[in-house]
């Protein structure tokens, strides 16, 4: 059946699409509570991960927990569109808010990061439709250039849970305990009182022109290939650094991965209309690419935004709540963009430039942040910061308007979900991979850290200042990084001293006795002459001990000790041992700093000498770059795509509008074809519109007009137009 055919079953018979702003408001605000579920969940987590990963002993988990969350929504989110598209918008989404309040109760229990990452999987089953389903209701009450008049409402949303995100975040993540409860956990129990507050909303105010239900297959083995095809790849981009790229558990999850996609393709062949993504969505050029462009800025965005929280805290040592403010800069960009071309798409029905001004933003932005050093000042990350925004403002948008323009009402939800499920899968394997490879990067950048002759003498310096070492702000790091260094160094040192004198003393009473046996001393005087000799061999060396190593301290009974309290004596030691130190980082052999506790459990850097911080600041900042330079050239290649983005300009009237337009156009014709009226009615949107013949089947105008000159002819009359 032609998409118009279809559209005359889409829409209840009776029902007046043409909805008044009024109505259209109340639907937005609708949509917009449970938005602001979904926003406000991702900044406050955003900002809160590192206390989260501290106390739960696994940032280096973090991907595990995040991917997680977009593996679930991604699967979930095609799911959303093709099941909304027959059962209707509104119960889905009721649904996807009730499971997302069940997944942030179970995230309040994690005792572990893989088990938090467990409940953030049922999170992302819920917000998998918390981000479809109001594009795709907006899509169906809305036309394509009207739409971006209102976009201006949930970038309220957007900006109002940007801003008290990171604010109730770092509240709850700086808060030991709130009514006996981890502070922590709180960033997930506070979308409890939210969600059913959301819900209560949507339930009061989320009414829109009903479908009917029409029968057609549900693609539940296209969703199972999805999952077959995602995880093992995805598992593998996580967890290959630790389990080798080439090893056999990593090839058995590309074997796994790639029969699951040549699955889901063929499923998806074989269901046509009913697939899960309806495979002739692809036959639109405009739909193709946005959809691959899609993928690209996902894989940059969602990888590299993930990055900028934990530089902000880390690097600059920012709390959770100072980085959620200084993420503003990155906000205020997106909504000047998205604003700003809202009103132009409004105005002038065309969108192309957008596309290709977006990335190229985004690829600057990344440019930019691969100059970052580990003393970089704030403000030249905000304006990083700003271009990114500025970026994204003018692709989040264009990108769903134009995959939505590309499609009629009867794919709505399904086309919609689809250019999301592309874009988050781009987001979820960038999200795997990019912190996958910082991770990876960091105990090498670590060892490069140290390596270098300027850090590593003024961090050895602090460690063994006394003063310094015994400072409670500083036990932490000492215990994770600087006290294997120290004792092994001080360690060394002690033991060549008492080799030193050991060698001293016994060439003294060697040199004794064999003046005894040779005659030269009598035998009785030998005990008193090597006392003598072995004290005067014990003062030399010990004088040339302090000369070359001046913290030494030698008792009178021998014991060897050093003392670090002397700054010009503690500088000269430093000197003399950092070659042979650098040697070691250099050849990798001093993984005492790069223990998986100094990457799981960051904490200790809270308040820490920045003397004894800089190694690990400066290996952070270096991985962070490596992520901005991957991340720059991905989103280069959406640019060059996005230079070939073949962009028709956008419909005047919602796919509810056009659905019934046409309906009520096939009716005229009917009546036209039954009456016999010389002159047939025409539908504003298309030339070739089905008509029914009496009691026949659906039939193209030209079927009708040959019908009606058969039947005149045999009438003997004129049926022609």
């Amino acid at each position: 059946m032609s998409d118009v055919a279809a559209s005359r079953t889409a829409v209840t018979p009776g029902a007046d699409p043409v909805m008044t702003h009024r109505m259209i408001l109340f639907v937005i605000f609708g949509l917009m509570a449970g938005m602001f579920l979904s926003a406000l969940d991702q900044t406050i987590v955003g900002t809160a991960i590192r206390t989260i990963g501290d106390d739960l002993h696994g940032l280096s988990q973090q991907a595990w927990v995040t991917t997680a969350y977009l593996i679930t929504s991604t699967i979930s989110t095609p799911i959303y569109g093709k099941l909304s598209d027959i059962f209707g918008r509104r119960p889905l989404f009721i649904f996807a808010i009730v499971i997302f309040i069940i997944g942030s109760i179970l995230a309040s229990f994690s005792t572990s990061m893989l088990e938090l990452a467990a409940f953030r999987a049922v999170q992302g089953l819920g917000a998998g439709g918390l981000m479809s389903m109001p594009l795709a209701i907006m899509g169906d009450i809305l036309a394509p250039r009207e739409r971006a008049k209102y976009q201006g409402y949930f970038l309220a949303v957007f900006g109002i849970s940007s801003l008290l995100g990171p604010l109730i975040g770092g509240l709850f993540a700086g808060t030991e305990q709130i009514l006996g409860i981890a502070g922590w956990r709180w960033v997930f129990l506070i979308n409890v009182p939210i969600g059913i507050f959301a819900l209560a909303i949507v339930l009061r105010f989320l009414h829109i022109p009903k479908h009917p239900r029409h029968s057609v297959r549900i693609d539940w083995f296209g969703a199972a290939f999805v999952i077959m095809a995602l995880v093992p790849l995805l598992l593998v981009a996580e967890q290959g650094r630790e389990w080798g790229w080439g090893s056999p558990i990593a090839i058995g999850c590309y074997v796994v991965g790639a029969i699951g996609i040549i699955a889901f393709i063929i499923t998806e062949i074989v269901m046509k209309d009913d697939a899960l993504i309806p495979l002739k969505l692809f036959r639109s050029a405009t739909f193709s690419m946005a959809t691959v462009i899609g993928v690209f800025v996902g894989f940059g965005m969602f990888g590299a935004m993930l990055t900028i929280p934990l530089y902000l805290q880390l690097v600059m040592g920012s709390t959770p709540t100072e980085s959620g403010f200084q993420m503003l800069p990155m906000i205020l960009g997106l909504m000047i963009a998205s604003i700003g071309s809202g009103q132009i798409i409004a105005r002038t029905g065309r969108y192309r430039m957008f596309p290709i001004l977006g990335t190229a933003f985004m690829a600057l932005a990344f440019y930019w942040l691969t100059h970052l050093q580990y003393n970089t000042s704030y403000w030249f990350m905000a304006g990083a910061m700003l271009l990114l925004g500025l970026g994204l403002g003018q692709l989040m948008q264009t990108l769903t308007i134009a995959s939505q323009n590309s499609v009629g009402l009867r794919d709505m939800g399904v086309a919609t979900s689809a250019s999301t499920f592309f874009r988050q899968i781009g987001g979820t394997l960038g999200t795997a991979v990019l912190l996958s490879l910082m991770f990876a990067v960091m105990p090498a950048n670590i060892q490069t850290s140290f390596a270098d002759e300027d850090t590593l003498t003024s961090a050895l310096d602090a460690a063994l200042d006394p003063d310094v070492a015994n400072d409670p702000a500083n036990a932490e790091i000492m215990d994770q990084i600087y006290t294997p260094i120290v004792s092994g160094v001080t360690d060394a040192t002690t033991a060549q001293i008492q080799a030193g004198l050991k060698k001293a003393t016994d060439a003294a009473t060697a040199a004794v006795a064999a003046q005894v046996a040779a005659g030269t001393l009598p035998p009785e005087a030998q005990e008193t002459v090597t006392a003598q000799a072995v004290a005067q061999a014990q003062a030399t060396a010990e004088a040339k001990i302090q000369e070359q190593i001046p913290v030494a301290r030698i008792a009178d009974d021998g014991t060897v000790t050093l003392d670090f309290s002397n700054p010009d004596e503690r500088s000269a030691f430093v000197a003399s041992i950092v070659p042979k130190l650098q040697d070691q980082f250099s050849g990798g052999s001093g993984d005492k700093a790069t223990n998986d506790s100094s990457l799981n459990d960051t904490s200790f850097l809270l308040g820490a000498d920045p003397r004894l911080a800089k190694p690990m600041l400066v290996a952070f900042n270096a991985s962070a770059v490596t992520v901005y330079w991957v991340a720059m050239w991905v989103v280069i290649v959406a640019f060059i795509l996005s230079l070939f983005f073949r962009t028709p300009p956008l419909r005047d009237k919602s796919a509810l509008q056009e659905a019934v337009d046409d309906a009520a156009a096939l009716e005229a014709n009917r009546a036209a074809n039954e009456m016999g009226a010389l002159i047939e009615p025409t539908s504003p949107r298309t030339e070739e519109l089905v008509t029914v013949g009496a009691g026949g089947p659906p039939q193209t105008r030209r079927e009708a007009r040959e019908a009606r000159e058969a039947r005149a002819a045999a009438e003997g009359g004129d049926g022609g137009d």
